[in-house]
């Protein structure tokens, strides 16, 4: 067989290793999420979009919809699209309004992240005694194999020549899995990790305002459950590393259940962010909340050893192809949908704030 996972763990075994190292990614580094194409015509001198995060779902909306309709199903990662939702008992349209996310800006001089974007987040929580919480999620579902692009500077995605080169690791690589740096041995994603087994820690760096608040982090798998991990309170002031370690990571091999899994179509696992979670008791005080998000890490094992291959399986049966496809056009009509209806609404409302002075008459 051409991968045997448990030969090569028995073979650990035998030579007396008793710990396995894991794996490091930053899952998401929200400073290379900065709007820098489609000008904003409301703020003169800013973006609306990220270039290397875009997607285009009208590619797969069908043709009931208009051109203008379709240009509004482009969108990106920029860090103002994410969405935060309160718990039903707190979404009143007063609470709903005042929570939203921002690009923020560091100060050049500062100790961390110095001249860096950051992910910045506000919630107006209830001010009533009761326990709520707020979700703030991607825009849409970061996709697993969505195929490396060129993208201009109008947010048109062209497809992108497969390259192999002298850098065969980031040329298999797909867009939001993001690049791999040999020096630091570290992969820097936009939201995607793959080939992810065991995840032995994470780790979010956040500057906290000395709020009560929990901080928890929203993964997805690769069958599209949510794991959420309580990363601890935001009672504290400046930036700080809240990490997370798996009370059920077995860091010795020899007590480690060891098992043979299927390979084709299922050797490709991994982690998606999916967001955060922000939890408030109902004896903590109420109303606005206010955080700022660097990045969020892994540490983790591999799923399988990545060994050569005479067959390139996927091309020839294309089954995690179609299911990747599948959830791009399940998407595109949420998220396209949704899109054209606030497109719609907007050509509906009214942009005054002022009524239009009388004329006097003679």
């Amino acid at each position: 067989m051409r991968r045997q996972i448990l030969v090569v763990v028995l073979a650990l075994l035998f030579v007396g290793v008793v710990a396995v190292s894991a794996d490091e990614a930053v899952l998401i580094d929200f400073s290379l999420l900065k709007a820098d194409i489609l000008a904003d015509p409301l703020h003169q001198g800013k973006f609306t979009e990220n270039k290397g995060s875009m997607m285009d779902f009208s590619s797969v909306a069908g043709a009931g919809y208009t051109d203008d309709q379709k240009k509004q199903m482009r969108t990106s990662l920029s860090i103002r699209n994410w969405d935060v939702v309160l718990a039903s008992s707190s979404r009143t349209n007063f609470n709903q309004q005042f929570s939203m996310t921002a690009e923020v800006p560091v100060a050049a001089d500062a100790k961390q992240f110095a001249g860096k974007t950051v992910f910045g987040l506000r919630v107006h929580f209830p001010t009533e005694s009761y326990n709520s919480w707020a979700r703030v999620s991607p825009p849409f579902e970061i996709p697993a194999f969505e195929p490396k692009a060129d993208i201009d500077d109008q947010g048109v995605i062209s497809p992108k020549a497969s390259a192999q080169g002298s850098d065969p690791v980031n040329a298999r690589l797909s867009r939001f899995e993001g690049a791999y740096d040999p020096n630091t041995k570290v992969t820097t994603a936009l939201g995607i990790v793959k080939n992810v087994g065991v995840i032995k820690s994470v780790a979010v760096n956040v500057k906290g305002l000395n709020f009560p608040h929990g901080l928890s982090v929203v993964l997805r798998d690769a069958d599209g459950n949510d794991k959420i991990i309580f990363m601890g309170y935001l009672n504290f002031d400046g930036w700080k590393e809240l990490r997370w370690d798996n009370p059920q990571y077995i860091g010795d091999v020899r007590n480690r259940e060891l098992r043979i899994f299927p390979l084709y179509p299922k050797t490709v696992p991994f982690v998606k962010f999916d967001g955060f979670l922000v939890t408030r008791d109902a004896s903590t005080e109420g109303g606005d909340f206010v955080a700022y998000f660097k990045d969020v890490k892994l540490l983790y094992d591999k799923a399988v050893l990545e060994t050569a291959s005479d067959i390139d399986d996927e091309s020839v049966w294309g089954i995690v192809g179609q299911k990747e496809a599948d959830r791009k056009l399940f998407e595109s009509k949420r998220f396209g949908h949704s899109q054209v209806m606030r497109y719609l609404e907007r050509q509906k409302q009214e942009v005054k704030d002022s009524f239009t002075p009388a004329t006097t008459t003679k």
